[in-house]
């Protein structure tokens, strides 16, 4: 085949329209890099923000010809028609030959290789693992052909849409297909954040397409106007109690395992003592106990799962350990695991005793009931019916159908609801164990269909169900549909055959064809709820109307998640006030070891995934969908009720919403680490005033801080010049008249005055002081409150020298359910980062093995008046009460050296209290932490996360 030549049609195109802001943006970095050299870039931009767009530009300014592969023959038509947008002179095609006749020819991968984008979980909901083999096994027949056609294309750009899925599963045959191609640019676009990617994902990338070209992220889109505004929100749901009765079974026989295990006697090493022989008392070649640092860095999940077993109070902290976020719940079932792989590997292997033998056979026999397989070297993940029954529980179909109910009463006529499932339906039935627990269908999308078409609030709504291979819907539903195609595309003979309580309409037609026409059906709003795959319906999927999104999958892939999420955010030409819902339904089984493997499932879906809160702050995590989530544990079943009529009120108020994300307000697009801070008791009549959330402010440090005795600045003071200018005047005119000068009785009279005026000055400037004083213990004994522990640390980060930031750099917000949270701002993600753990560190409770700790005096003045004006006589005698004192953990940062902790002591003492670092291994640390140790000093609850401005 001869090579083509250039294509000098391409540089004479020309976008009719303007680019937005961030699209020149990209484009000037890509064309900086063709400056430098570079042939291979790719583009990270959200779902919504016009990769088609920047990729089509960027490969007309290079003016050769170009070659796009896409997903699917949906985007596959989509990439032609953007194409067609353009100015271009005749003859100037997007065409999908495979003979690459065209200046912009569009291809499917599948036209390369079989690509199976839809297949990243299995129905248990496990991720399944990536292909690897050989690029000869991944070529189809005309593969070979294609490559072939790619080499005598002549000078190509090359698009790679939604190039994440070829780093999932075709990474290697795309780095050897474009290492032939030696003179080609090459464009990746995605939009997955680079950030997600794994390590061996991010070694591909770099290797395919080198540094990514980053646009702006989705809450500046958002915020610019370019995307719609949205929210997060969540439906939590119980598994039915026929799963529950199954769930409590197989729950029960590792629960009682479990229980056995802590037992003496359990084997001939009691697993309690292999744990502290195995984690407290480690020891390194050289006979010196391993830091904990070392073991934690080395075998982090086994270290996670002690800390949690101390949580639970089944053993010790290890010396040098830290209790995190993470670590401050019960142990789970994962963690269970994990030790007791390490047990039966490491204590019970090779043991010749009845008792080990036994103990292992317990451990075998047990584990299944939670999905793993205890092997000889160590345990293994299995098929876990467990996790099946609640990742496709019947309980999460019929919320979505609460979902749709409640969206469409809000919403009314303006409803495009997209319902997302895995899969159209089950591929093989349920295992034996499982029949009359869960429906062979269960968690399908055409069980979804049934339901909403059978439920008469949402059946109004005409839900249709369109995927690769199917287009169903009630009979009446399916009738108009047949109508509306046959005007849009005349002599398309379609009919409705019976499928139960549905119709599958059928003709002569193909996935390319129904989609687009269900599209803009469901767009003109005959069809108001839409149910699908999210491989069909996800990435590339096109309708500016849809906003809402009901997540009924379990995919936790971030490619998946952004892209699910993106099909709501477009803008809609015809509702200027669009403000798009996505909704993630959960079920959990509490009390059942693996009852929070959909939560966990919903936490990584959340993981990086930016939304805006309650209080209008842009989250990353679980906390944007309610305040009250945690990343480590579901809510308490007794919660679900309330929280979900919470979320469902949530749904009736897009105005709001919209008003959160503060449209049109200026941002730095930057993610930092933030500390949210709960306290635990409800905060005293008497506390520090608290700025309000969300506006400015600068902070002062007290006036008044407590001491060892007294208060920081309690100095004896002078007496006022009036009274002593006073008294020596009227003494002088009483000497005078004594003497005998003339007029001596004036001179007594007006001396005389003089004293009794030095003395009621004197005795009004002792009552100002009494007062001050007063007034100077009751400040110094209010309870402080943790703004100031946040301005302690970022200034003594500041004078370390790890900080440009202070104490004035400290943004601060206050949740409308009383959560502080702590930001330090201008001093970029580093500073933000080390100021969120040292914060933390000094408000968590004295356990472990801190290098320095450092004393909170607290100061407690009496109720009763006179007997605080006695405190406070005492304190100007020079003799004040000497206070309790609480001991606080002095954070890592600042406890490397003397040096280090004084700077720190510097902050303390100016924002907390007087005192000063004592070091905790030596004799006056030991007794400190012999009495102290354990202790609570803050009483709070904290939690890291990540926060957008």
């Amino acid at each position: 085949m001869a090579p083509h030549p250039p294509s000098p049609a391409l540089a004479g195109t020309r976008w009719p329209g303007e680019l937005r802001p961030y699209q020149r943006s990209v484009l000037k970095q890509v064309d900086e890099l063709w400056g430098e050299g570079r042939r291979r870039t790719w583009i990270v931009l959200p779902p919504g923000a016009g990769k088609t767009l920047v990729g089509l530009e960027a490969a007309r300014r290079l003016g050769r010809r170009t070659v796009v592969f896409a997903p699917n023959t949906a985007i596959q038509g989509q990439w032609a028609a953007h194409w067609h947008a353009f100015e271009r002179p005749d003859g100037c095609e997007a065409g999908t030959g495979r003979a690459l006749q065209d200046d912009v020819s569009v291809l499917t991968y599948q036209s390369l290789a079989v690509f199976d984008p839809d297949a990243e979980t299995d129905e248990e909901g496990r991720e399944k693992g990536r292909a690897a083999s050989s690029l000869k096994e991944r070529l189809h027949a005309n593969g070979a052909a294609l490559v072939d056609a790619l080499h005598a294309a002549g000078p190509l750009t090359v698009l790679l849409d939604e190039c994440h899925h070829l780093l999932q599963a075709w990474g290697r045959l795309l780095d050897e297909v474009l290492a032939e191609l030696d003179d080609a640019y090459v464009i990746g676009l995605t939009g997955t954040p680079a950030a997600s990617l794994t390590a061996s994902e991010s070694e591909l990338v770099d290797r395919l397409f080198g540094p990514p070209v980053t646009g702006a992220s989705i809450p500046a889109l958002v915020r610019d106007g370019y995307l719609a505004p949205f929210a997060e929100l969540a439906y939590v749901t119980r598994c039915t109690p026929v799963e529950r009765d199954y769930l409590s079974e197989q729950g029960a026989r590792f629960t009682e395992m479990c229980t056995d295990l802590l037992e003496p006697g359990f084997a001939e090493t009691d697993f309690l003592a292999w744990v502290r022989a195995r984690f407290h008392d480690r020891q390194t070649e050289g006979g010196a106990r391993l830091p904990w640092s070392r073991l934690a860095g080395q075998e982090p999940d086994l270290a996670d799962a002690v800390l949690r077993l101390h949580h639970g109070g089944l053993c010790d902290l290890p010396d040098g350990a830290r209790l995190l976020e993470r670590h401050r719940h019960p142990p789970r079932a994962e963690d269970w695991t994990a030790l007791i792989g390490d047990y039966a590997r490491h204590c019970l292997t090779g043991s010749d005793t009845d008792r080990d033998r036994a103990a292992r056979e317990r451990l075998r026999s047990a584990l299944p009931a939670v999905g793993y397989h205890l092997t000889k070297r160590g345990v293994r993940r299995g098929a876990s019916p467990v996790d099946r029954v609640v990742a496709r529980s019947a309980s999460k179909s019929y919320a979505a159908v609460e979902i749709v109910a409640a969206e469409g009463a809000a919403t009314g006529e303006r409803l495009r609801a997209l319902v997302l499932c895995d899969h159209e339906r089950a591929t093989a039935r349920a295992p034996a164990r499982l029949r009359g627990v869960l429906d062979d269908d269960a968690g399908s999308a055409w069980l979804q269909l049934e339901l909403l078409a059978g439920d008469e609030r949402t059946a109004a709504l005409h839900p249709m169900l369109v995927t690769g291979r199917t287009v169903a819907a009630a009979p009446e539903t399916a009738e108009a549909f047949i109508a509306f195609a046959g005007e849009h595309r005349p002599g398309l003979a379609l009919r409705a055959e019976p499928a139960g309580r549905l119709c599958r309409v059928e003709g002569p037609w193909s996935s390319r064809v129904w989609v687009g026409l269900v599209t803009r059906f469901f767009e003109e709003g005959r069809c108001r709820a839409l149910v699908g795959t999210r491989a069909l319906l996800g990435e590339g999927w096109d309708a500016r109307g849809v906003n809402t999104v009901v997540d009924a999958t379990t995919a936790t892939t971030p490619t998946s998640v952004v892209q699910s999420r993106g099909r709501a955010l477009r803008l809609d030409p015809t509702w200027p006030e669009k403000t798009a819902h996505t909704w993630t339904v959960v079920c959990v089984a509490e009390g059942h070891p693996r009852g929070a493997a959909d939560w966990e499932r919903f936490v990584r879906k959340h993981e990086g995934y930016l939304g805006v809160d309650a209080d209008g702050e842009v989250m990353s995590g679980v906390a944007h969908v309610d305040p009250s989530f945690s990343p480590f544990e579901p809510p308490a079943e007794e919660a679900l009720d309330a929280l979900n009529a919470r979320m469902l009120a949530r749904a009736e108020r897009r105005g709001e919403t919209r008003e959160r994300w503060n449209i049109g307000r200026p941002y730095r697009d930057d993610l930092l680490p933030t500390l949210r801070v709960r306290p635990n008791a409800e905060p005293a009549a008497d506390a520090s005033p608290f700025p309000a959330a969300g506006a400015g402010h600068t902070l002062s440090p007290p006036r008044a801080l407590p001491a060892e005795r007294g208060t920081a600045d309690a100095e004896r003071r002078a007496l006022s010049f009036p009274a002593v200018g006073l008294g020596a005047v009227g003494g002088l005119f009483l000497v005078l008249a004594v003497v005998g000068i003339p007029g001596w009785p004036v001179a007594a009279a007006v001396g005389a005055g003089l004293v009794l005026a030095a003395v009621a000055a004197q005795r009004s400037a002792a009552r100002r002081r009494l007062r001050a004083a007063v007034g100077r213990l009751r400040e110094a004994a209010r309870p402080v409150d943790s703004a100031r522990y946040a301005c302690a640390v970022a200034d003594a980060l500041k004078a370390l020298g790890r900080s440009g930031a202070g104490a004035q750099n400290v943004r601060i917000s206050v949740d409308a359910d009383g959560v502080y949270r702590y930001t330090l701002t201008g001093a970029g993600p580093e500073a933000a980062e080390e100021f969120t753990e040292a914060l933390d560190e000094l408000l968590a409770p004295l356990v472990g093995s801190p290098r320095y700790i450092v004393p909170r005096y607290v100061v407690e003045v009496p109720a009763d008046g006179e007997a605080a004006e006695a405190a406070a006589k005492a304190l100007l005698r020079g003799d004040p009460a000497e206070n309790r004192a609480v001991y606080h953990a002095v954070p890592s940062v600042f406890a490397r050296n003397k040096e280090d902790a004084g700077a720190f002591q510097g902050a303390w003492n100016t924002w907390v209290s007087a005192g000063a670092p004592v070091y905790a291994a030596s004799g006056r640390g030991r007794e400190v932490l012999d009495v102290h140790h354990g202790t609570d000093p803050a009483d709070v609850t904290t939690a890291q996360r990540m926060a957008w401005a």
